[in-house]
């Protein structure tokens, strides 16, 4: 009995592994996508036909905001892996809900910009500039959505079944999709409203 419930223990772990590997792979897809409209977004940045420039229309105490928030999400998540390492569903709960909450925090901040500088007349039609800046931030926005609500079915899952390997396996992908774009958004903060500002 014993050694069947080993074998069934290390097919579950395998299966995990080669999910998380195909996970990999798709993350490697994303990456050249994101690689694409950042190349974009350089090439149409100065592109303003006499509308504003990015220093006109950021404001970087808000976008650091912003910027916390995920990070913080992002520290959050780390928090839900230590708790699925332990075995605690409670606490990882706990952590999935906080990491939830500043990531809707986060979009709804990001939302809040764009409907702003849409009222303004600041919107994607305005300049290439601003094309390649809603289409950079607008696609890492609906990834965090979609992570989002991914989280909130995980959030589900674990409250439902517990942390059964099917389960670890989803929270360890998801954790991977929540760091991936914790690490393009550094880059847009950097490339898109650093030298915006500064530019």
């Amino acid at each position: 009995m014993n050694t069947a419930l080993a074998a069934a223990q290390a097919g579950h772990e395998e299966a995990g592994a080669t999910k998380a590997f195909g996970f990999w792979i798709y993350l490697m897809s994303d990456l050249v996508l994101f690689a694409a409209l950042f190349a974009t977004y350089a090439v149409l940045s100065r592109s303003y036909a006499d509308g504003p420039a990015g220093r006109d229309l950021f404001h970087l105490p808000r976008v650091f905001v912003e910027t916390m928030l995920l990070l913080t999400s992002s520290a959050g998540y780390g928090m839900v892996m230590l708790a699925v390492r332990a075995g605690r569903a409670r606490v990882a709960l706990f952590w999935l809900a906080l990491t939830f909450l500043l990531g809707a925090g986060f979009i709804l901040m990001e939302a809040a910009e764009f409907h702003a500088m849409i009222l303004a007349g600041d919107g994607p039609d305005r300049s290439a500039f601003l094309s390649a800046f809603f289409t950079l931030v607008g696609t890492h926005g609906t990834h965090v959505s979609f992570g989002l609500v991914w989280m909130a079915v995980m959030m589900l899952q674990v409250a439902s079944k517990g942390l059964t390997a099917a389960v670890r396996t989803r929270l360890l992908c998801l954790g991977m999709f929540w760091h991936f774009l914790d690490i393009v958004w550094i880059g847009v903060f950097s490339v898109v409203y650093l030298l915006g500002v500064t530019g």
